[in-house]
């Protein structure tokens, strides 16, 4: 049995997609490149890629790249594989078709050794080019006449042989002639700089020539760390050098990157100065030698904010627009690979050169303390070396784990300065766990020190640290102390008696996380309308509450204490609520300003308007 195709269907028309060249131009300047820069990649890359396609073809064909520029234009000859008239017009017109995706050829096996992989080849040099010329002879057909390609911006393009003369070697010239308003990028002196920046490590000789005709090499090969020196010492100099060549800066110290499975070998150089985590620093990335970019910012790790690495790798993808690293699975092992090499120097400069890994913790401490959160044998490792501010002064953690197996930290620095000189008086172990990672740090600590606790520091701690006063001593300021704490009440802060040092420190303000929360919400209750008052009102805890701690050793405080009058007592006793929250430096909630306020004026009320005439008689005296 047979179908039939009714009368009135009736078979789709075929077409083909039409592409404008113009606004091709617009996309790859505007959009798909970073800077017209790039076109003079373009035709190196073109350029090695036909050599290499040659070699592949003929091992001992004479292999020669001559990039030359003066009067407007630039041109590049290369004695590479060459063009037949068919693929002329299906390579060099054929948006997204390339000779390097398959075998048509007969050069898959060379396939790895191409770079462009997108088909967009010469279109590209339109963003600085009105005009583009191209010559080329095939190798694989040497008998076939010579082939010009000529094509403007406007779209069109025509194809026709040449005699023989025109070029008896087999390989293709390619000739750029400016488009007005981008002259300045084909001057010889830029083309000569761009074409040292991206090809300086490929793998032929290259050569430039400028309008005086004298050959340069392009090419410095091989790269400098893969260059032999006498002493280690002499690479060490001769790193630097490059160091400050590429990046700008001279390196504490340079890290060889070497994954031979991964085809990648570079450099990475260690910063001088520190820098923040958040900054995510660019890479110098080669592909076969090809520069790719110099802001890779996905090669390293995010901890390894640290350096600035030079690689080159014949693995990683790019990016459609070859000027960045395709964000892969064989990009994010390479990049865990290099990770731990960085990791492995860490270790080598700790077991044998203790000297260059304080100086290099000196300035990047922040970026070891970040990888080490992840990397407990690396932080068991650099304990002897990681700086902590404590209360024992800048010490590693090490060395205060020795000295306090019960460890206390506070979360803010305002909060450890407060409590720092208190707890080094008595034998206090607190870490200022203020600062980035130091929190995470110490909570690992355990593990890598059994016996030793860590715990965030509350009130109760201090005050159980501080020496207690004689009960008939506190007993005679029975009421100086109920009176301090009804004065204190509403600001959900209690009121204890200790004797601690320095003397010279009247009042000390402590509380914890649960005591502040409390705060807030009280505070957020007091502010709310009535149905969030009540919500706020039904989570009210019963977490401890914040503490003033009032040192008995001080004189002025047992001055306060024996005052006859209660009125001026809680006014002094809300000055010293107000000075100890001042020196703990937390910002002062709306109440808390208020009080600092009464209480400064009474304090003035009192001095200068003595109440009776025998107060009068004795501030005269």
């Amino acid at each position: 049995m047979t179908s039939a195709t009714p009368d009135d269907e009736k078979a789709p028309d075929a077409g083909s997609f039409q592409v404008d060249l113009r606004g091709l131009v617009d996309l790859l300047s505007h959009h798909l490149y970073s800077s017209p820069r790039v076109y003079v990649r373009e035709l190196l890359q073109n350029a090695v890629d036909a050599v290499t396609a040659r070699q592949a073809l003929d091992p001992v064909a004479a292999i020669r790249i001559r990039l030359r520029a003066a009067d407007g234009t630039v041109s590049i000859e290369d004695s590479g594989i060459g063009l037949t008239v068919d693929e002329v017009h299906s390579l060099l017109a054929t948006i997204g078709r390339s000779s390097k995706r398959g075998g048509e050829h007969g050069l898959e096996s060379a396939r790895r050794e191409f770079l462009g992989q997108f088909g967009i080849g010469l279109l590209a040099c339109f963003v600085v080019a009105r005009r583009i010329r191209v010559v080329t002879r095939s190798a694989r057909t040497p008998w076939a006449a010579p082939v010009e390609w000529l094509a403007s911006d406007d779209g069109s393009y025509t194809v026709r042989t040449l005699p023989d003369e025109a070029r008896r070697e087999p390989g293709t010239t390619v000739y750029l002639e400016a488009r007005p308003g981008v002259g300045e990028w084909l001057e010889p002196a830029r083309v000569e700089e761009l074409a040292r920046d991206f090809g300086s490590l490929l793998p032929y000789d290259i050569t430039f020539a400028g309008p005086d005709d004298v050959a340069r090499p392009i090419t410095d090969r091989p790269a400098v760390w893969d260059r032999t020196h006498p002493t280690p010492a002499s690479r060490r100099v001769a790193l630097a050098g490059h160091c400050a060549q590429v990046f700008g800066f001279t390196p504490l110290d340079s890290i060889d990157l070497d994954l031979p499975v991964a085809g990648v070998r570079g450099v990475a150089y260690v910063l001088p100065e520190p820098t923040s985590p958040a900054h995510r620093a660019g890479h110098r990335t080669y592909l076969k030698g090809m520069l790719l970019t110099d802001h890779a910012s996905n090669l390293l790790p995010e901890w390894a904010f640290f350096v600035r690495a030079v690689v080159d790798t014949d693995t990683l993808r790019p990016t459609a627009s070859r000027e960045n690293l395709y964000d892969d699975e064989t990009l994010a092992a390479v990049r865990d690979a290099l990770g731990a090499r960085i990791r492995q120097w860490l270790a080598e400069l700790a077991a044998g050169d203790p000297q260059r890994l304080a100086a290099f913790l000196d300035v990047h401490h922040l970026g070891v303390k970040s990888l080490a959160r992840h990397d407990a044998e690396l932080f068991a490792l650099m304990l002897p070396w990681l700086p902590f501010e404590t209360s024992d002064g800048h010490v590693g953690l090490e060395e205060f784990a020795a000295a306090h197996s019960e460890i206390h930290f506070t979360r803010t620095v305002e909060e450890f300065r407060q409590i720092a000189p208190i707890a080094a008086a008595h034998g206090l172990g607190v870490v200022n766990a203020g600062y980035t990672y130091d929190a995470e740090l110490l909570a690992l600590l355990p593990a890598v020190r059994p016996g030793v606790t860590v715990t965030e520091l509350d009130a109760g701690a201090v005050t159980d640290r501080l020496d207690p006063v004689p009960t008939t001593a506190e007993l005679a300021l029975a009421s100086f102390l109920a009176t301090a704490r009804t004065r204190l009440d509403p600001h959900s802060c209690d009121v204890v008696l200790r004797a601690f040092q320095p003397v010279g420190v009247p009042a000390l303000f402590l509380d914890d996380r649960q005591a502040r929360q409390e705060r807030d919400r009280a505070t957020a209750q007091e502010n709310a309308d009535s149905l969030w008052s009540d919500i706020l009102g039904s989570l009210r805890g019963s977490a401890p509450r914040a503490r003033l701690v009032l040192n008995h050793n001080n004189p002025l405080v047992r001055r306060i204490g024996a005052l006859p009058d209660a009125e001026l007592t809680g006014t002094a006793v809300e000055s010293l609520y107000g000075q100890a929250l001042l020196m703990s430096q937390r910002p002062l909630r709306p109440a808390d300003s208020t009080l600092l306020n009464r209480a400064f004026l009474g304090l003035l009320e009192w001095a200068t308007h003595p109440t009776s005439a025998t107060d009068a008689e004795e501030n005269r005296a």
